[in-house]
């Protein structure tokens, strides 16, 4: 199952390589053309069918996901080390990880003399255990620069699929069931993005390559759909109101932090599902941002959406999706492709 080699496979910011290898390896059947660009973004395009005037849709996922890259080491032969992309630093204590992609580690507690404040957990309080014996050893087995990811077996965990980094690598797989699918009667410019964790970077140089009529942001979104311990069962008002819930559907977003959607586009895409028999979620809240912002403000403007998949405890070692969730995010974006006119999109 591709979504599940994609899982497993390592791929922080600036260091994607196994990630597009498997997304190259994928695509190639599929599309008319292919190029990976400076930065590493895979850049692809399946032509459409109708005439010179098709419209040029722009789908993005992005390759890289949140981890930890080697910064230093102590005498004991522990690695220092810092986050790449948001990782809160309290959930990181005896967590297992993988350095440099196949060595073990437990990232552990510096001890109590050393770290007297156990009120906040600093990632700089902490430390990788590698096994090693000393600093020189560490040095040899784990290079300053190496990247460090959570070690996570893809899986199933009851109905859900468990997983690391489905925030993106699903909505690459995603992608890769679109390109697969067709032919549509526009031309899609798939970009498997880079560095979107750490700035949205890979986009802006795929966005002006590829000079879309409109594009679509295939991500991961929160899913905080789960019980709140601490909230009154009994009174609605302490429940909380889940931005998005799996297994209820893919989640169209309105507004984001980066962005605030096309109108036009946002009641196109959701027209577009009813019309499909696919119950959209709405995201409203401004929290977070994706590629989609930063597509947006390029080439003098792209009309630019974002149509995400519900998953619980993304940014974490272990995510959950729902399989059903994702058929219909896929079936809504070969709906979309099959429809999408510039009347769905421009403004004017």
């Amino acid at each position: 199952m591709l979504l599940g080699a994609l899982s497993e496979a390592d791929g922080i910011a600036g260091q994607e390589d196994a990630v597009r290898d498997l997304i190259v390896e994928a695509i190639q059947p599929h599309i008319d053309e292919m190029r990976i660009d400076s930065m590493g973004n895979v850049l692809a395009i399946k032509r459409g069918t109708d005439g010179a005037n098709r419209p040029r849709v722009m789908l993005d996922a992005h390759m890289d996901e949140i981890g930890f890259i080697v910064t230093g080491y102590d005498a004991d032969g522990t690695l220092h080390f810092e986050s790449v992309g948001g990782v809160d630093a309290r959930i990181l204590p005896g967590l297992r990880v993988r350095v440099g992609g196949s060595l073990p580690g437990v990232i552990l507690w510096v001890p109590i003399h050393k770290n007297r404040d156990q009120n906040v957990t600093r990632m700089s309080a902490l430390r990788i255990d590698i096994g090693a014996s000393s600093k020189s050893d560490a040095k040899a087995k784990a290079p300053l620069g190496t990247m460090i990811t959570f070690d996570t077996a893809f899986g199933k965990l009851g109905n859900l699929l468990r997983g690391k980094s489905f925030d993106d690598r699903a909505g690459c797989a995603m992608l890769v069931d679109v390109l697969a699918g067709g032919p549509y009667p526009c031309d899609v410019l798939a970009a498997f993005t880079v560095q979107e964790e750490v700035g949205l970077r890979g986009a802006q140089v795929a966005a002006r390559a590829l000079e879309p009529d409109v594009a679509f942001a295939l991500e991961a979104t929160t899913a905080n759909d789960v019980p709140d311990p601490l909230a009154d069962p009994d009174d609605v008002l302490t429940q909380p109101n889940p931005t998005s819930k799996v297994g209820a559907g893919p989640v169209v977003t309105l507004m984001d932090s980066r962005m605030i959607v096309n109108p036009r586009l946002a009641d196109f895409i959701r027209a577009t599902a009813y019309h499909n028999g696919i119950r959209p979620q709405l995201k409203t809240r401004s929290g977070g941002g994706n590629d989609a912002g930063a597509i947006q403000l390029q080439n003098g403007g792209i009309p630019a959406a974002v149509i995400a998949l519900p998953a619980r405890y993304i940014h974490s070692p272990v995510s959950l999706i729902s399989q059903r969730d994702y058929d219909a995010m896929v079936k809504l974006m070969g709906a979309l492709l099959h429809t999408i006119m510039p009347e769905a999109y421009v403004l004017a």
